[in-house]
């Protein structure tokens, strides 16, 4: 995990840092936070995008799926919830 702090201390950016799980040519998945992962694909799916990687649980901390939006840019939402499993 990655985390970072403003100028005054405060937390501000969070994140993680793992290899490569593909390919030498697998890109860097931007991460957008969401009330709710399930409405949101929803939303994605409405819109023309695709959600390629269905609702999963990070136990303890939220969850997430990956999309691609409708130029095929892909991305990922976050929700967080510590209750997760």
């Amino acid at each position: 995990m990655v985390t970072t702090t403003d100028n005054k201390g405060n937390r501000a950016l969070t994140g993680g840092m793992l290899k490569r799980q593909m390919s030498q040519h697998q890109g860097i998945t931007n991460y957008i936070d969401v009330k709710s992962v399930q409405e949101d694909s929803t939303k994605v799916e409405q819109l023309g995008g695709k959600v390629i990687f269905p609702k999963d649980a990070v136990p303890g901390m939220g969850y997430f799926a990956i999309c691609m939006d409708t130029e095929n840019n892909g991305f990922a939402i976050w929700e967080v919830d510590d209750t997760a499993k």
